[in-house]
């Protein structure tokens, strides 16, 4: 996919998940132009069912965070793991959700970002596993930005809609997405509405969701701003 801006610095890594029990791909990205990224917050990226960590380059999303800093927009980086088709629910065996809230963070940490400032965005599948992470987690995350969550009423996630708190959500879906009925009924059904987000002629994929990225990237930046001193 072609991005509008040049990518900085993006690695794909092997590393060890505790959480998981397996080597997983760790895939990074820093705005072009800001070095190696030190001292940087950090929006995690979850996954959908039909992409991984290796995908992430050619999805161009390191250009589209260098194109939403140009902009404006603070910079942060980007970083995701493969979490497989679980979607980002715990298991006793296999916990891609204790991946992204401990192991993620950590490993931004070892690599000179600020995972003091934590933001996550997902898409499908992912967006579904970011809201749950946001309620497993209450005060993890500055904010959560959806593409085209994967609910259900009644699913995770609705149940645990009240311990979302104050968290803001971005919430986004194609009108012509199958999920775009229930991502509707979930808008109706969040405790404050979402911050962000809209509804426009789009479906299921890559396609219209890299029209989204522009919207989401500036509200995830402005999430990670330093917090002001007391």
């Amino acid at each position: 996919m072609r991005a509008p801006a040049p990518a900085g610095v993006e690695r794909l890594e092997r590393v060890w998940s505790a959480a998981r029990g397996r080597e997983v791909d760790l895939y990074t990205a820093v705005p072009h132009g800001h070095g190696d990224g030190r001292g940087l917050p950090v929006c995690l990226v979850l996954h959908g069912g039909s992409k991984r960590p290796p995908d992430f380059a050619a999805l161009g999303l390191g250009g589209f965070l260098t194109d939403a800093v140009r902009r404006g927009t603070p910079p942060f980086v980007l970083a995701g793991a493969t979490g497989d088709r679980l979607a980002w629910q715990p298991s006793p065996a296999d916990d891609p959700q204790r991946m992204a809230a401990e192991e993620i963070p950590a490993w931004c940490a070892a690599r000179g970002f600020d995972p003091s400032r934590l933001a996550a965005w997902g898409w499908s599948m992912g967006g579904f596993g970011a809201l749950l992470l946001a309620e497993a987690r209450p005060g993890l995350l500055r904010a959560v930005a959806a593409f085209s969550p994967a609910v259900t009423p009644a699913d995770p996630v609705f149940a645990g809609l009240t311990r979302l708190g104050d968290t803001p959500v971005g919430l986004w879906c194609g009108t012509g997405d199958p999920l775009y009925p229930q991502v509707r009924t979930l808008h109706d059904a969040l405790p404050t509405p979402p911050a962000t987000g809209g509804y426009t002629l789009g479906r299921h994929n890559f396609t219209y969701w890299s029209t989204l990225l522009s919207s989401a990237f500036s509200f995830i930046g402005a999430s990670l701003r330093p917090s002001p001193p007391a």
